[in-house]
Formats: C-alpha cells, sequence, structure tokens
C-alpha cells in the first residue's frame, strides 16, 4: 500500500536554543537532548509518502503554540497544530480565540496537557478542567488525552461528562508493553473506545516497547486490541516523531505500521493513514 498523500497525525519539533525540554533527562533520552526542525522532519516525511502532518506541543508554556502555529502558517507539510493552553485558567475560552487570531491560528485543531505527569489521577474531573474542556469544545477543537493506563478511567468519564468534545488517545493510552502486562490497561481502552466521541492513535507504540529490541510482532498483540477496540475509522496513525528516534527511524515507524495493519481492507487502511485524522482534526483534503 502506497503512504502517498497520507496523514501523520502526531509529530513533534523544538528548538533547543529557544526553550528548555525538560523532560530530556536521563542516558536513555540522550539522543533526544539536541534541536528537531521542520527541515529535519520533511524530507523523511517525504520519502515515506507522507503529504501532511498534524504538530503536537511539548511542554505546558504558553508561548510554545504561538511559535507553533507561526511554523506551520510557513510550511506546507503542517496541516494541523494541536497546543496548549492553561485548561484551568478563568480565561481559557479567550485564550483559545486568541490563539485562533494569530498568524497559522487556522491551523489550530486541537488541546493538549501533558496529564501524565499529574500526580492526581482524576485531574481531568476536576472542575476547573472540566470547564477548560468544555470551552475547547466550545471552539470547535479537540483534545488529545495523553495518559498513562491508570489514568485511563478518569479520561473514560470525562468523555462521558463531554459527550460534545472529541477526546483523541495518544499513543493508544501507552501501554506497557515492555513489561507485558496488559491489564488495566486494556480494560481503560475498551471502555474509552465504548463512547462514541473517542478516537485513538497508533503512535508511541515502538518506545512503549524496548527500544532495541521490538519487533512487528511484538507489537502485533498490542496493535490488534487497539483495532478491535476502535475500529479502523477511529484510529489514526502518528509517527511521534522526533521520540520514535530512540526505536526506529522514520520510515520504519511508517512500514512498522504499515505491517500491522496489513489485514485491514483498502478503506480501512485509507481511514488509519489520512481519513481519520483529515476527519477529526478538520484538515484540508487535498482530492477535494
Amino acid at each position: 500500500m502506497s503512504t502517498a498523500g497520507h496523514v501523520d497525525a502526531h509529530h513533534h519539533v523544538w528548538d533547543l536554543a529557544v526553550r528548555d525540554q525538560e523532560w530530556i533527562t536521563g542516558e536513555e533520552l540522550a539522543p533526544l537532548r539536541r534541536t528537531f526542525t521542520l527541515a529535519d522532519l520533511e524530507p523523511e516525511a517525504r520519502a515515506a509518502g507522507i503529504g501532511a502532518t498534524v504538530l503536537v506541543q511539548t511542554v505546558a508554556v504558553a508561548e510554545e503554540t504561538p511559535e507553533l502555529l507561526a511554523l506551520a502558517d510557513g510550511h506546507g507539510l503542517v496541516a494541523g497544530v494541536v497546543g496548549w493552553t492553561d485548561l484551568t485558567a478563568p480565561g481559557v475560552a479567550g485564550a483559545l480565540a486568541a490563539l485562533a487570531d494569530l498568524p497559522g491560528g487556522d491551523r489550530l485543531v486541537g488541546i493538549r496537557h501533558q496529564v501524565q505527569d499529574e500526580p492526581d489521577p482524576k485531574w481531568l474531573l476536576r472542575p476547573d478542567v472540566l470547564r477548560g474542556l468544555t470551552a475547547v469544545a466550545d471552539a470547535g477543537l479537540v483534545y488529545d488525552l495523553v495518559v498513562r493506563p491508570h489514568q485511563l478511567p478518569s479520561a473514560v468519564r470525562a468523555a462521558a461528562l463531554l459527550p460534545g468534545l472529541t477526546f483523541v488517545l495518544d499513543h493508544a493510552g501507552k501501554p506497557p508493553i515492555a513489561e507485558g502486562r496488559t491489564r488495566p490497561w486494556a480494560d481503560g481502552l475498551r471502555a474509552l473506545a465504548a463512547l462514541p466521541n473517542t478516537v485513538c492513535k497508533l503512535s508511541g507504540l515502538v518506545t512503549e516497547a524496548d527500544p532495541r529490541r521490538w519487533t512487528v510482532q511484538t507489537l502485533r498483540p498490542w496493535t490488534d486490541t487497539v483495532i478491535e477496540a476502535f475500529g479502523p475509522g477511529r484510529l489514526m496513525f502518528g509517527s511521534d516523531w522526533p521520540v520514535c528516534r530512540l526505536a526506529a527511524p522514520y520510515a520504519g515507524v511508517v512500514d512498522a505500521a504499515l505491517a500491522l495493519t496489513s489485514h485491514l481492507g483498502q478503506e480501512d487502511r485509507r481511514s488509519v493513514f489520512a481519513a481519520t485524522a483529515r476527519r477529526v482534526y478538520g484538515l484540508p483534503d487535498p482530492g477535494a
């Protein structure tokens, strides 16, 4: 299956000369402690047949999202930006409106917060957070969920409380592939997938596995669970570049995703590699 014109629904960039990425610590993450730009990504994405991407925030800093929007505004590859704003702030609706008015503001498609780093497993259910999530829905945006398995029950409850907001689960909920424990991850994943306003990204799995020893076969039980739970019509491919480089080059991640979905029909694979992302994020369709 050719990936020409397809969408990479999840990647990052950062410039360490502009801002530190404090989460990049320790020997295992050392290869990421450098600047990664769209100029670095584009040849790899184009070579893999990817025609559009979604650029996702990395830090909870208000200045980052305007920078990402400006990058998208000047670059044909980036079709959408998932940014950050303080969901707990009383003025979140105004902050979202202000982002939309910036250069590249038309590329803002969603909001994300590093819920995975919140010590409170019920952070998503705080009244101020729910108020902020309501503002995200009112702004016509989606919400990307980056959570760990123990936080999935709160994500399920939040999605049930806000049926008008589409929740996109990043990295399939970060299953503990390297540890080989399917529960409670699989239970939480299926509960989230049972709600119609949820979508899932096939992304970030090569680094949840052992980055040095993963194979398509070691990933397959986990991706089969995700495909069964959500169905191809609510799945989207994401590279998680440059984080994926800890385990595989860009082309290797694309090839793995193609192999893991090879049993699906042509239309279903088109959903995973393009149509779901375009529909959920409202990205332009080059064929329209």
